[in-house]
């Protein structure tokens, strides 16, 4: 059995931990690897043994600093409240802590590198996906799972990025059961 050296899961997480603090200072174009060498103290050397460079760097920290919930339930009550668990930790991602920090460095990056677009767009895909599976699950539908998921990502991302005001547990929960709720009505 491997066992890995606990000074390398050490130094791997102070160069995670170091990555989206510089990015969230810096800004993505000013985003280097000798910062985060100097801020997390690994050498530089070690970081690009890690990591290919900078995208992959960016793209692992925030995979691993943003723990998702677990997987949606295996009944339409459990995974209601999946939905609403995947809701308040987009909520939470979007708001507190070093990832939410991020977005903005993120947002302006994904519009100025292909490769950053590619990862941000790709992290919020496999997002959207969790959150449409738990709605399919809630529902019993597959239609609109992916419209359904839009109206809530959509919800919470333009409370962080356009209004400045969050919307509370309470308003995230009452949020998720009209969503559900309505797409359980017939069109008219």
């Amino acid at each position: 059995m491997d066992r890995v050296d606990p000074r390398i899961t050490r130094s791997r997480r102070a160069v995670l931990e170091a990555a989206v603090a510089e990015l969230a200072k810096s800004g993505y174009g000013a985003f280097t690897i000798d910062a985060v060498a100097r801020r997390s103290g690994v050498a530089r050397s070690t970081i690009y043994r890690l990591w290919p460079g900078r995208t992959a760097l960016i793209d692992d920290a925030l995979n691993t600093l943003n723990v998702q919930p677990a997987e949606p339930a295996d009944t339409p009550r459990r995974a209601r409240e999946a939905v609403r668990g995947l809701v308040r930790h987009l909520d939470i991602g979007l708001n507190e802590g070093p990832v939410a920090a991020c977005l903005p460095a993120l947002i302006d990056g994904a519009e100025r590198d292909d490769g950053i677009r590619r990862l941000h767009h790709g992290q919020n895909e496999r997002r959207r996906a969790r959150l449409a599976a738990a709605i399919r699950e809630a529902t019993g539908q597959d239609a609109d799972a992916d419209l359904l998921a839009h109206a809530l990502a959509g919800a919470v991302m333009y409370a962080r990025l356009m209004t400045g005001r969050r919307l509370s547990v309470a308003q995230l929960d009452r949020l998720v059961d009209l969503v559900l709720t309505e797409s359980k009505t017939p069109a008219k």
